[in-house]
């Protein structure tokens, strides 16, 4: 995951996956400018001011499941979650929710069959299209929204060309979306296995930020990583020839003993608890402040 001269980040390339052009398939040195003018809107600080409006759309998912007296976690709460919270963020209007969401619902992080293949680049054009014509107006007239700031942030005389704001768009509105949403599922999951854990929570909720952090250790919303040689390798006494397929496995790591005693024991005090899920090294998930800030505001409501 550090070793970019050996493992290339353009695994995704042959993957069929509208990801291979973007932030995640990019190698030093072309991946720091993406990464330094990202990193602007992704700071801890530029999402802390999200976490009234993620409470509010939140409420509202639940008010509307409050009367059937049941929910699929879900369909009705993990999925428009993430979702509506991206698509706010992007600036995307109001009324466009229901195509917003017939993509979002698009598997995009996992490689697609050749059954698959003319079906996604379909959507790849139509996303494409979409986000270019939402940049144009922008351009036009400006809003408070991410897609405006991206298109003005500036490093070193440097901004992101219209081919990589709308690679970002795509992007984040796939890895965005898809993680959070199995992150509350398996908080969920996790804990309907555990009833005296949940009453536990219930009566401390200051534990919930700790709980969070050993869901995404014993169940990770992304199980591994893409990576592609670019030499001759050789891995715990295995050779490796170039330009074949590695899957560097997260989920393995977060159950390595000895980085964690009784790793496979859930521990909602687990400390420390020094995961992978997030990544590593120059990839490290940009939208991890985001992840939890949305998992802080919405799982304690969910367990109320």
């Amino acid at each position: 995951m550090t070793d970019h001269t050996r493992f290339s980040s353009h695994a995704f390339a042959g993957t069929g996956s509208f990801l291979a052009d973007t932030l995640i398939a990019k190698d030093p040195p072309d991946h720091r400018k993406l990464r330094n003018l990202v990193n602007l809107a992704f700071t801890p600080k530029a999402v802390a001011h999200l976490s009234d409006r993620i409470r509010q759309i939140m409420q509202e998912l639940l008010d509307q499941v409050r009367t059937q007296g049941r929910m699929d976690v879900v369909s009705d709460i993990a999925f428009p979650l993430p979702a509506k919270v991206i698509a706010e963020m992007l600036g995307v209007p109001g009324e466009d929710w229901d195509i917003f969401q017939r993509w979002a619902r698009v598997d995009s992080l996992t490689p697609a069959s050749p059954g698959q293949e003319g079906e996604g680049r379909g959507i790849r054009e139509e996303m494409h299209g979409y986000f270019s014509q939402l940049l144009e107006e922008r351009r036009r007239v400006p809003r408070e929204d991410l897609i405006t700031a991206l298109s003005r942030a500036e490093i070193d005389g440097e901004t992101l060309s219209e081919h990589e704001l709308v690679s970002f768009c795509m992007l984040l509105l796939a890895a965005g979306q898809e993680t959070t949403k199995n992150l509350i599922a398996n908080f969920t999951l996790c804990l309907t296995d555990r009833p005296d854990l949940q009453e536990q929570l219930l009566q401390e909720p200051a534990a919930i930020p700790s709980a969070i952090e050993e869901v995404l250790r014993y169940l990770p919303p992304v199980w591994f990583v893409m990576r592609q040689t670019k030499t001759d390798v050789e891995l715990a006494d295995t050779p490796i020839p170039a330009n074949q397929m590695v899957l560097a496995w997260m989920a393995s790591a977060n159950r390595d003993p000895a980085q964690f005693p009784d790793p496979d024991r859930f521990d909602i005090r687990r400390e420390p608890n020094r995961h992978l899920t997030f990544g590593h090294g120059v990839h490290f998930c940009v939208g991890a402040p985001l992840a939890r800030l949305e998992a802080k505001v919405a799982l304690p409501m969910l367990l109320e």
